[in-house]
């Protein structure tokens, strides 16, 4: 970790075996020895284990983590948070998250809390758009219309890049969701899961006509 300005690190990495959960905590303690900012995407995967399972290692690991990111599912399985909205019904109002946000900062000491909401109206047509938290203020980016999405594998990937860019490089938290945002809408219009788009690109498409139609 010397020399590092960021750790992150994905909830499938403890899932994997009880071996692999105690080598996270290690690189995260190696991590807040060296002064390194830490985000994790939580990122709950049923077939590796069970919430209970989940919430037992995920949990006690939080004490390390500034940047939490993770949709409502995964706030849920792995934390025990869920949202005031029906997700399931496809209701994504921001302010159903607000709550289980300033829950999670405060039990945690995060100092963002983010994430993605996803309104799904077919396999290939989504809605698409994200909110932060830093303890003080949330802010909810614009929503984006990808249809026809391509491919959704690394979406979420290429959302936790886009956000630990931008919150390496750009002065607000408003600004760096815009570009995750971003980053991850073009993702899903390209096959394949890695994200094969430039800077420019993504900050032309966040800078761009607030109708959030994604085009390539």
């Amino acid at each position: 970790m010397e020399g590092a300005s960021w750790f992150h690190w994905s909830g499938i990495t403890p899932a994997i075996s009880d071996k692999a959960a105690e080598l996270t905590r290690l690189a995260c303690e190696a991590a807040k020895r060296h002064g390194v900012k830490v985000s994790v995407d939580l990122n709950f995967r049923k077939k590796l284990w069970t919430k209970e399972k989940a919430q037992s290692i995920m949990r006690p690991l939080m004490k390390y983590v500034d940047v939490c990111i993770g949709n409502e599912e995964d706030a849920e399985l792995c934390l025990g948070f869920k949202p005031d909205a029906d997700v399931e019904g496809g209701e994504t109002n921001a302010e159903g998250y607000k709550g289980i946000f300033k829950a999670m900062a405060e039990e945690f000491n995060f100092e963002y809390v983010i994430s993605t909401l996803r309104e799904s109206f077919s396999a290939t047509h989504n809605g698409w758009k994200a909110m932060i938290y830093n303890g003080k203020e949330f802010y909810e980016s614009k929503r984006y219309d990808i249809n026809p999405i391509i491919d959704r594998v690394g979406g979420g990937d290429s959302f936790s890049g886009g956000i630990i860019y931008g919150l390496l490089t750009m002065p607000t938290q408003g600004e760096a969701l815009e570009f995750a945002v971003a980053a991850s809408a073009l993702k899903q219009t390209i096959p394949g899961d890695f994200n094969l788009v430039t800077v420019d690109e993504v900050k032309a498409l966040a800078g761009g006509s607030a109708n959030g139609r994604v085009q390539r």
